[in-house]
C-alpha cells in the first residue's frame, strides 16, 4: 500500500532504473574521463518508502529462492547493507511491473527470468486501463 502511495501513477516512468531513481535506490556515480566511480545510494526519494523496502527485500529473500541466491553471491563480494540495498532495489522494480502490468508477483518473477524481449511483447499486449 505504502509503494502505491508512493509513486502515485506508475504510467509516467518508463523504465524499473527511472523507479530505483526516484526512490533513491541507485549508488552516486563519480566519472572523470572515462573512470568511473561509484558511491553510496543517492538517497533523494523517500527515506522511510526505502526504509519499507529493504524490510520487505529481506522477507522477499528468505521466501523466493532466485532472490536469496543472488542476495548470497552479493553478500560474498560487498557489505550485507549493500546486498539489502540491491534486493530492494530490485523488489521495487518488481512491484513497479506488477502494477504497470496489473499482474501478480510470480508471473512477474516467471517473466523476469525469461529473455526480455518476451517481457516487451507481454506488456505490449496487454490492454491499456
Amino acid at each position: 500500500m505504502a509503494f502505491v502511495l508512493t509513486m502515485g501513477d506508475v504510467s509516467r516512468f518508463q523504465r524499473g532504473k527511472q523507479v530505483a531513481s526516484y526512490l533513491g535506490l541507485i549508488p552516486r556515480e563519480y566519472s572523470s574521463g572515462g573512470h568511473r566511480r561509484y558511491g553510496s545510494i543517492s538517497k533523494p526519494g523517500n527515506r522511510f518508502m526505502r526504509m519499507l523496502l529493504v524490510e520487505a527485500a529481506q522477507g522477499a529473500v528468505r521466501c523466493d529462492p532466485g532472490m536469496r541466491s543472488e542476495y548470497l553471491h552479493r553478500c560474498h563480494r560487498k557489505a550485507k547493507g549493500v546486498a539489502k540495498v540491491a534486493a530492494a532495489r530490485k523488489l521495487a522494480i518488481r512491484l513497479y511491473w506488477m502494477l504497470r502490468t496489473n499482474t501478480g508477483y510470480p508471473e512477474v518473477v516467471r517473466v523476469e527470468s525469461s529473455s526480455r524481449c518476451r517481457w516487451l511483447s507481454a506488456t505490449a499486449d496487454r490492454p491499456k486501463g
